[in-house]
């Protein structure tokens, strides 16, 4: 046991910050209070801005300050009221209809159908680039006006109809569009306050919401503290005063900073002391499977990388019962396909990317690379140093079976997410998952136009799949081209202290804030 009790490592952790001994921020600025909940922050959010972010970090934030016309069920069913009190169907499924409650922006204005309107016009104009705009091709006309086919939003399927009336049009039934309603991108910003202030709304000065907390404070790299917002609509479910994001480099820092009682909730657990929580102190080690793809997208854009054939050696040498079995520990799932099992669809292909060395080192052969003699040597890269461990395991098997050399880096994940977007990388490390409960959302991602083709990949054949709903056969096109290489489903591993109550996530990286109170 490398603890007696959180108690008497909270009196340390105080003593620590008021002598300023802490080994490294973020420093937590008041003594920790009773309605305070200090959570742990891995990435620094971008923005938090609806219609331009990308990361779940960012919306765990965007949803303590703002909520959609639904939001996510934690049990995983059907999306709960939100900001719409209720919705009713046409017969035909192509009209939702939603009934906003009487609700306010926290400076106090009327919450309106017509900011949802202007919201969704701002994320499908071209201009904006918002990076999810995909999210709301379901509704008639999106993805004409997103790709400037036609200008008028008035075609689009928004129609205010009264200020508390939002009527959206499908351009065809799909049984999983109220998933979409509750997804991030959905939730909505108010206008004039972005016509105010521009990109510089979501500063705390400027930040206006209209979910259960205010931004009080972003000191970047540090803390977001956000605060109880009185003009809520239910402000009994908000039981805490304060919620403190606090940033962290690294899952050791993390979990110290938890055993000394400044952190009450983390964002993953070192996998080195899974089993040691798991045996000592099961009371504070929480766990979910995710409905997230690891895996690993070649740029094939890359000269040494265009052949298909070199794509699937370097996949096919992949032992990915290893890595989850020895490196990651956590109870992944080797991957041989995109689409994970909560989400799932009828079978694809998924022999492309089974192991196969011996058929892996005939294809390199066949492309030029016997025994990988003259292949380049090329870049594997990440976003955090916990992930090493996984790329050196596969840096090893390729050089062991196909005598392939790869360099690796870690950046940033702001900087390695936009150099996957540019093409500015050789092989990268990322994840997959879907802003909805929806294998379509994972699917899209790989349409010729969509900013998350991370492989900058097109095939003809894929998008006419993708088009008629045939989603087991562009999943099965996807693989057979090797554009990516999946490694293992994740899931995810938090510690929490014992004195918090109500916390709840799902298998989408949701987090909810209402109904959660901490005991001191």
């Amino acid at each position: 046991m490398f603890r007696s009790s959180r108690e008497v490592w909270l009196t340390v952790g105080l003593l620590l910050a008021v002598t300023g001994c802490s080994k490294r921020g973020p420093a937590v600025a008041t003594p920790i209070a009773t309605h305070v909940l200090h959570v742990s922050q891995r990435n620094e959010p971008g923005d938090l801005d609806p219609a331009h972010v990308t990361l779940p970090d960012e919306f765990f934030v965007i949803r303590a300050l703002s909520e959609g016309l639904l939001t996510p069920n934690p049990s995983g069913g059907e999306p709960l009221p939100a900001a719409a009190e209720r919705y009713e169907i046409s017969a035909d499924r192509l009209t939702y209809t939603f009934h906003l409650r009487d609700a306010r922006w926290s400076d106090g204005e009327p919450v309106t159908a017509d900011d949802f309107v202007a919201s969704y016009r701002r994320v499908l104009t071209p201009g904006t680039a918002s990076p999810k705009a995909n999210v709301f091709f379901p509704v008639k006309h999106a993805r004409d006006f997103l790709r400037g086919a036609i200008t008028d939003f008035y075609a689009v399927g928004f129609r205010a109809t009264d200020a508390h009336t939002l009527v959206v049009t499908l351009a065809q039934p799909n049984p999983r569009f109220l998933f979409y309603v509750a997804s991030g991108p959905w939730i909505p910003t108010n206008p004039r306050v972005v016509e105010k202030f521009g990109r510089a709304w979501t500063r705390p000065e400027n930040f206006v919401g209209n979910g259960p907390y205010v931004l009080a404070e972003w000191r970047p790299q540090q803390r977001i503290v956000v605060r109880k917002n009185p003009a809520y609509h239910d402000t009994a479910a908000v039981l805490l005063d304060e919620i403190q994001f606090l940033r962290f480099d690294d899952g050791d820092s993390e979990e110290r900073s938890f055993r000394t009682g400044q952190v009450d909730v983390t964002m993953d657990v070192p996998r080195t002391k899974l089993a040691v929580y798991a045996k000592d102190h099961p009371d504070e080690l929480h766990s979910i499977g995710l409905a997230e793809t690891r895996f690993l997208t070649f740029n094939t854009q890359r000269s040494s990388l265009t052949d298909a054939r070199v794509r699937r050696a370097l996949s096919l040498t992949i032992d990915r019962q290893r890595i989850v079995e020895h490196v990651t520990l956590g109870g992944q799932q080797p991957a041989v396909r995109l689409v994970p099992p909560a989400l799932a669809i009828a079978e694809a292909n998924q022999k492309a990317q089974a192991g196969d060395s011996t058929e892996a080192r005939q294809l390199l052969a066949a492309a030029g690379f016997p025994d990988g003699k003259n292949f380049p040597k090329l870049e594997l890269s990440a976003w955090s140093q916990s992930q090493v461990p996984v790329l050196e395991a596969i840096q090893q098997m390729w050089k062991q079976e196909l005598g392939i050399e790869v360099g690796i880096v870690v950046r940033d994940v702001k900087v390695h997410v936009a150099a996957l977007m540019a093409g500015n990388y050789d092989i990268g490390f990322i994840t997959a998952i879907p802003d909805v409960a929806d294998a379509a959302d994972l699917l899209n991602r790989f349409a010729a136009s969509a900013p998350e083709n991370y492989p900058h990949w097109t095939d003809t054949a894929y998008d006419q799949a993708l088009a008629v709903g045939d989603y087991a056969a562009a999943e099965s096109r996807l693989l057979e081209s090797a554009a990516i290489a999946p490694l293992y489903f994740n899931s995810h591993h938090w510690l929490q202290s014992p004195h918090v109550n109500g916390w709840r996530e799902d298998a989408l990286w949701t987090r909810y804030y209402t109904s959660v109170s901490i005991d001191r």
